[in-house]
């Protein structure tokens, strides 16, 4: 087939393309550019190219897709957002993006959309725009609206347009949680009509339009959607009460789970609201409004900021100019929760196979069990194919000994902290590997020198913490000792980049940098309630905070024992302000391991329908509940300590930048992301004011609320990081 270049312009984004049988390709290719963003400027080119495509009679359809081989548009560019100085001037740019998109819906020859890859925020309002949608099925294509995340809302029409494709509820649970659909998903939930391989993608798309099948009117258009609706969606998006209960709902879920710490998803629910019991130009300008609002707003620009950090850190290497060696096979040591973790997103997310040792058969089932239950549900959701789940997990093995270690590029050691065991771990792998293996330790607490000490190769071992659970959490400490080789530091922060983190260098010292930043967190909360404040005060108020659990909570999550086991070597090293509470030792004693023991400061098990906290700790303890404490000073004295520490850390150098220390605290704990993290947040509140605090608490309960060097010279210069 010959193929003619209507327009072919080197410095322009959009290439148009007529086929033989009269149907014209548009081709969207951001020159320089991995992936599809879109940017302001290319209005004006979109609007010319439409304006070509009116003035041509010969062009029956338009199949609009991307020129990049992976992915469709990925979005907005955030930086256009980013500089927007005023809410007029963010509004302005939702309003831009309505116009464009609305030339494009009521185009009065089809466009359909042609969709592989990453198709999301910007990039399927781009997509929702067209008469119709068609996308591969691939394991690449996901479709979303994640604009939520970064403190925003759709503002190219999605809040108005995704709900009469997929439903009001649908659409919803999209806009206020960011997820993405797989193909499947989407076809079944009305987003796209048809789901074909790549291979005939594009011809789909031409036959799709070739067909005379495409409804021109944007009403129509919207009732021939894949969607299929039950009865009780129909009952309650079908009538006004419904609706109304649908929206009340949502209003309730969103506060119960943010405690209105963020704005976005509550101006969301009142962009579909406004859109669906209004005229549509009222709801479109009113997606542009709260959309110039929340540009603008403080959480926004922290959510962005995190953005574009964690961009960067892409980018880097573990040690600048040093270019990391490739990782080809993984030894994993330890089948258990952390080890099994660390195989799955090895196997699954660096495509790299991995070869898991334990001292027994049975550690190795577990591992294998517990890959195969996190890929079923995958298999199960549609994310993936049950051959595709197949061909994953056959790239992890086991073994009881060292047999396949030979040729292994890393390996990574998941046992107990025990420092001797590490030690003999160290040699054992020397003498079963080559000499350039890598060896990784996941120790939490344990200093990566004394783990390297008698090794034979000490420029080869390096930290590499990973958080439990390891599938989810997406941040990894690397922690080189003094005798580490650069192409060591370099290797393993590719190589967790690689396994879906996010890795942090910090410094061989006690805690490295997450565990000592939260132990001063968690044991004020247990020093708090032997004052005498309810384990459930206690973790409501850092929930309100705007932390995902209580420091209670989560160290029944982490397991008591194991916060037992780090603390002493906190305190040896880093002195009183780590001392614990002596009286938590009863809970060991007790058998209060946390949620794996079914019992420790809340009761778990099956006969316990929802988590409870188990009143007879405080007998146990010798509290007396008296609740003196306000919710504001129950969050500052933990979360104030937190602080200190970090400030402590970045002027020992444990972390590199307060970048590094805020993406640590957010990713490693979840340190309340709209406020940017530890050191952003001590911008916002100011040095003096966590100063003052500290001393004034400090004279009625001891050293350690002594403030750090650092804070007392911000708090005097009146400056911040």
């Amino acid at each position: 087939m010959t193929k003619t270049a209507v327009k072919e312009n080197l410095q322009s984004t959009f290439t148009l393309i007529k086929q033989d049988n009269g149907i014209a390709h548009l081709v969207m290719d951001v020159i320089g550019d991995a992936m599809n963003t879109l940017k302001a400027e290319f209005a004006e080119q979109v609007v010319g190219m439409l304006s070509e495509i009116k003035a041509d009679d010969s062009i029956k359809g338009i199949v609009l897709l991307s020129g990049k081989p992976s992915s469709f548009v990925a979005g907005a560019d955030v930086t256009m957002i980013a500089n927007c100085e005023s809410v007029e001037e963010a509004t302005a740019l939702s309003r831009q993006a309505h116009v464009v998109f609305e030339q494009i819906e009521t185009l009065s020859i089809p466009i359909v959309a042609a969709i592989n890859g990453a198709c999301l925020g910007g990039g399927l309002e781009l997509a929702m725009a067209c008469h119709a949608r068609v996308c591969s099925d691939s394991a690449e294509t996901a479709l979303g609206l994640p604009e939520v995340q970064l403190g925003l809302l759709p503002g190219g029409g999605g809040t108005q347009r995704l709900p009469k494709l997929v439903g009001i509820q649908k659409a919803l649970d999209m806009m206020l949680t960011g997820k993405h659909l797989r193909p499947i998903q989407a076809l079944k939930s009305g987003l796209v009509d048809h789901v074909v391989p790549k291979s005939i993608l594009i011809k789909t798309a031409e036959n799709i339009i070739l067909s005379n099948k495409v409804s021109l009117s944007v009403n129509a258009r919207y009732l021939n959607t894949t969607r299929k609706m039950s009865l009780m969606d129909k009952l309650l998006e079908g009538n006004p009460i419904g609706r109304s209960i649908i929206f009340s709902q949502a209003k309730k879920t969103v506060l119960s789970k943010t405690k209105g710490n963020y704005p976005s998803p509550l101006k969301i629910i009142d962009c579909v609201k406004v859109g669906v019991q209004e005229a549509s130009a009222k709801g479109y300008q009113t997606e542009a409004n709260h959309f110039g609002e929340l540009a603008m707003s403080e959480v926004s620009g922290q959510l962005r900021q995190l953005f574009f950090a964690t961009t960067e850190m892409k980018k880097e290497y573990g040690v600048e100019g040093v270019k990391p060696k490739q990782i080809n096979s993984v030894g994993v040591l330890g089948g258990g929760l952390m080890g099994g973790g660390i195989a799955f997103v090895t196997a699954t997310k660096a495509n790299v196979p991995v070869r898991i040792k334990d001292i027994s058969h049975k550690g190795v089932s577990y591992a294998l069990k517990y890959a195969y239950k996190l890929l079923n549900k995958k298999v199960q959701r549609r994310f993936i194919r049950a051959s595709e789940m197949q061909k994953q997990l056959s790239a992890i093995t086991g073994t009881i000994d060292y047999t396949g270690f030979k040729h292994c590029d890393m390996v990574i050691e998941a046992v107990f902290e025990d420092l001797a065991l590490k030690q003999n771990m160290v040699k054992e792998v020397e003498l079963s590997s080559c000499e350039n293996t890598i060896f990784a330790s996941n120790t939490s607490s344990l200093p990566i020198g004394k783990i390297a000490e008698k090794a034979e190769r000490p420029e080869n071992v390096i930290g590499l913490h990973y958080f439990s659970p390891v599938d989810k959490m997406p941040l990894a400490e690397i922690i080189p000792h003094a005798t580490t080789s650069e192409q060591t530091i370099s290797t393993t922060v590719e190589f967790a980049k690689k396994q879906g983190k996010t890795p942090i260098v910090v410094a061989d010292k006690a805690g490295f940098y997450v565990n000592r930043i939260l132990a001063p967190y968690v044991n004020e909360a247990a020093f708090m309630l032997l004052e005498g404040e309810s384990i459930e005060t206690i973790d409501k108020a850092l929930v309100s905070f705007g932390f995902p659990v209580g420091p209670l909570q989560l160290l029944d999550e982490v397991g008591i024992d194991v916060g037992s086991k780090i603390s002493p070597i906190l305190y040896n090293e880093l002195g009183e302000r780590f001392s614990t509470p002596p009286a938590f030792d009863k809970l060991i004693d007790d058998g209060r391991l946390g949620k794996k023991s079914n019992k420790g400061f809340y009761s778990y098990g099956k006969k316990v329908k929802n988590k409870q906290a188990d009143e007879s700790i405080y007998g146990l303890l010798g509290v007396v509940k008296n609740g003196k404490l306000s919710n504001e000073t129950i969050s500052q004295r933990a979360v104030f300590l937190m602080l200190n520490e970090a400030a402590r850390c970045l002027d020992e150098g444990i972390i590199r930048s307060t970048r590094d220390g805020d993406i640590g605290a957010i990713f490693g704990i979840g340190f309340p992301p709209f406020l940017g993290g530890p050191f952003q947040y001590i911008n916002q509140i100011g040095a003096s004011y966590i100063v003052e605090k500290l001393k004034f608490w400090g004279q009625e309960c001891g050293e350690r609320y002594t403030p750090s060097e650092a804070l007392i010279k911000m708090a005097q210069g009146n400056s911040g990081y």
